[in-house]
C-alpha cells in the first residue's frame, strides 16, 4: 500500500516537473522571438520626399541584416506633420517647411523636432504629349488657371490665352494635405492652400500621371522625379516665372541643372525629414538619421532629386549630433529660395 502511494507520489512530481519545463521551455521560445523581431523606425508624409527615404529605408535595412525594420508611408506633408506632432512617427518627409500651426500642435503635445534638409527638388507643369501647341507657360497664366477665382469660369483653355484651342481645360494636381499643394499655391497664386476646387486631387502622384497621361486637355503638377520617371506619357512645360525670376522673359524648362542655379523659377524649393527628439533617444533612430544623411548625397540624384553641396549634408550631422531643434523657417514657406541661401541660413542655425 505505501509502496504504491510513494510511486504515484512519484509520478506526480515526474508530472509537475515535465510541466513546469514546458513551461519554461515555451516562455524561453517566446522570449526569443520578442527578441529575434527587429526594431523598427517609422516614417510619413511627403510623396516627394518618399522615393529618397524608401532608397534609405532599403540600403539601411540591408546594412543592418534586418535587424532593423523602416516602414515609410505617404499620407502628404500636412497629414504626416497630424501624425508626427501626435508622436505617432519617428521621422517625417516633407517638401516644405514645417508651418507655425504645425508647430503649435507639436509644442502641445510636447513633441521636439530636428530640422534636415535633405534634396532639393522642382515642382514640374505637365501636359498630354499630344498637346503639340503647348510647350511653355508663365506664371500668370498658371495663376489665372489656378487661383480660386478661375473655379467654374476658366473651363477652357482659350480662356487662359485666346491663342490656346477651344478645348476643355482638365487639372489634376497635389492633394490639399500634400506640401506640394501648398508649395505650388503660394508660388503661384500668391497664398499657401488658395486654390480653386474644381481639380483633381491626389496625394498620389501616380494618379495624377495616370490623369494627364490619358487626356489630351489635361494640365498637371508633381515632384520633378515623378515627371523623370515618366518622361514617355508626359511632356514638362517651361516656365517662365515673371519679375522675380532670376532669369526675366526667358522660359526655363525643369531639370536638375536649372534647379541647382536656380534659374528654374518660382518652382523650385528644398526637401526635409524632420526628426523626433524624441525618437532620437532610441539607437535605431539616431543610427538610421545618421545613415540617411551620409548616404543622402549619392542616394538623392538616383531618384531623380538634386542633391545638396556636401557642405550642407555637413552641417546637417552636426545639428544631429548637437541636437539642434527648431527650423530655420520661421513657420513658413519661402518661394524661390536658392542653395546658397539655404547653406548660409542652416550655418547660422
Amino acid at each position: 500500500m505505501m509502496k504504491r502511494f510513494y510511486t504515484s507520489l512519484s509520478d506526480a512530481f515526474d508530472l509537475q516537473l515535465v510541466a513546469t519545463s514546458l513551461i519554461a521551455l515555451l516562455a524561453l521560445l517566446i522570449g526569443a522571438k520578442a527578441l529575434a523581431q527587429p526594431v523598427m523606425v517609422k516614417i510619413d508624409g511627403s510623396s516627394t520626399v518618399f522615393p529618397i527615404t524608401e532608397a534609405v529605408a532599403e540600403e539601411f535595412q540591408s546594412s543592418t541584416k534586418g535587424k532593423v525594420k523602416v516602414t515609410v508611408g505617404i499620407s502628404g506633408t500636412g497629414g504626416g506633420f497630424k501624425k508626427f506632432c501626435r508622436g505617432e512617427t519617428d521621422v517625417q518627409n516633407a517638401s516644405r517647411p514645417i508651418q507655425a500651426s504645425e508647430m503649435a500642435d507639436c509644442k502641445k503635445a510636447g513633441v521636439g523636432f530636428i530640422e534636415l534638409p535633405i534634396a532639393y527638388d522642382a515642382i514640374a507643369v505637365v501636359v498630354n504629349p499630344k498637346a503639340t501647341w503647348l510647350n511653355e507657360i508663365t506664371a500668370d497664366e498658371l495663376k489665372k488657371m489656378w487661383e480660386p477665382a478661375a473655379q467654374g469660369k476658366i473651363t477652357k483653355w482659350n480662356q487662359v490665352n485666346p491663342k490656346w484651342p477651344d478645348a476643355p481645360l482638365k487639372l489634376y494636381g497635389a492633394g490639399t494635405d500634400s506640401g506640394t499643394f501648398d508649395y505650388f499655391t503660394e508660388a503661384i497664386v500668391g497664398k499657401a492652400k488658395s486654390s480653386r476646387g474644381d481639380y483633381t486631387a491626389s496625394e498620389d502622384d501616380n494618379t495624377i500621371v495616370q490623369g494627364v497621361s490619358q487626356d489630351a486637355n489635361a494640365l498637371g503638377y508633381f515632384g520633378l522625379a515623378y515627371y523623370e520617371s515618366n518622361k514617355k506619357k508626359l511632356k514638362a512645360l517651361a516656365l517662365i516665372g515673371g519679375d522675380k525670376a532670376p532669369v526675366k522673359g526667358k522660359a526655363i524648362s525643369p531639370s536638375t541643372e536649372t534647379v541647382e542655379n536656380g534659374t528654374y523659377f518660382p518652382l523650385s524649393r528644398p526637401a526635409f525629414i524632420y526628426v523626433s527628439q524624441t525618437a532620437l533617444k532610441r539607437p535605431e533612430v539616431k543610427q538610421f538619421t545618421e545613415f540617411y544623411i551620409k548616404n543622402a548625397r549619392t542616394l538623392v540624384p538616383e531618384v531623380k532629386l538634386v542633391a545638396l553641396p556636401a557642405k550642407v549634408y555637413d552641417i546637417a550631422l552636426e545639428h544631429l549630433n548637437k541636437g539642434k531643434s527648431g527650423t530655420v523657417f520661421g513657420g513658413h514657406s519661402e518661394v524661390g529660395l536658392k542653395i546658397e541661401d539655404l547653406m548660409k541660413r542652416e550655418g547660422k542655425m
